[in-house]
């Protein structure tokens, strides 16, 4: 069994060699930088685990960690354009380098090349493969339309809110294992026990992201402190906030999400503090633990080989104590 950190090396020198290939050309340009920006290659890296679980031999799941990989990138690309995001990574977003325009056709291409790099999997599986990645293509785009829609509304609920973030985020991860036990020769029961795993992991993992956008160090996360403030966005924070808050605090709340004319280190300043009062801090971190609980659930019931799951298990607990 290879680490995370085995595989996310393995992944890096892919995602080098595929930069490559693409050369300099103009379009191409975008799409290097953004996926030389580094991140944690968290998706791939599932992937390749999953495959794993079943066989030593990952060489047929790397094609699609990569296609993976780089559909995350394409949805990040296109995300910051819609967020107006600055940094990325810490450094700045691709429509800030270059412009929206050309974000927006850069991205363009690297949905299709997710696409060219998934069809060059070696296996008789790839129509099943390819009906599995469009449905978690297709589920990620439904949740980042929930989050926008999101913005104009007045009142989440957590339900709506979990079901968001369960589209956005955790369904890329479960594709990702899906796909990767797929290959090894999984059954469906497995299949479905990893996915449930990477569903619950994804989950856990963007409540602390949530967590770490409020409270985390922009040193270490490489993004602008309060930028889901700044865009009124609603995250657990906030719908949590608004929920128990007094009538005082809720007058803050109203004083300062959706208006454009606040000032803007006032307004995250304000928000925080009152999120500190409220201590909707330490609900997020224990909301975040409660589905990294349910993931370990359903990696327990997967039938295989305690030792082989070693490597799994240390990545979920590092989600719990991420500080980036």
């Amino acid at each position: 069994m290879k680490s995370i950190e085995e595989l996310q090396g393995i992944i890096s020198k892919k995602i080098n060699g595929f930069c490559e290939t693409n050369g300099d050309r103009e379009i191409y340009q975008p799409i290097n930088y953004i996926l030389q920006l580094g991140g944690k290659r968290l998706r791939p890296a599932l992937t390749l685990m999953a495959a794993n679980l079943f066989s030593d031999d990952i060489e047929d799941a790397i094609y699609p960690a990569l296609a993976i990989e780089v559909f995350h990138n394409f949805t990040l690309m296109h995300d910051d354009i819609m967020d107006k995001a600055p940094t990325r990574r810490g450094a700045k977003t691709v429509h800030e380098k270059w412009n929206s325009d050309v974000a927006i056709l850069s991205g363009d291409a690297m949905m299709i090349q997710s696409y060219q790099l998934l069809m060059k999997t070696k296996t008789a599986k790839l129509p099943e493969i390819l009906k599995v990645f469009n449905q978690t293509a297709l589920e990620v785009c439904e949740g980042q339309q929930q989050d926008m829609n999101f913005e104009k509304r007045d009142v989440v609920s957590f339900e709506e809110y979990e079901e968001m973030i369960r589209l956005k985020t955790s369904v890329l991860l479960a594709g990702g294992m899906k796909i990767g036990a797929m290959i090894n020769g999984a059954d469906d029961v497995a299949q479905q026990h990893l996915y449930d795993f990477a569903i619950n992991l994804g989950l856990s993992f963007q409540l602390m992201d949530d967590y770490l956008d409020s409270f985390g160090e922009s040193s270490k996360t490489g993004k602008q402190i309060g930028g889901d403030v700044l865009s009124d966005k609603k995250t657990f924070l906030l719908i949590r906030a608004y929920e128990i808050a007094n009538t005082e605090e809720r007058k803050i709340l109203d004083q300062y999400i959706g208006n454009i004319n606040a000032d803007p280190t006032e307004k995250v300043n304000t928000i925080l503090s009152l999120f500190k009062k409220l201590r909707v801090d330490a609900d997020v971190k224990n909301r975040a633990q409660h589905f990294l609980d349910r993931a370990f659930e359903s990696l327990n019931a997967l039938d295989v080989n305690e030792a082989r799951k070693i490597h799994i298990c240390n990545l979920a607990e590092s989600i719990s104590t991420r500080t980036h």
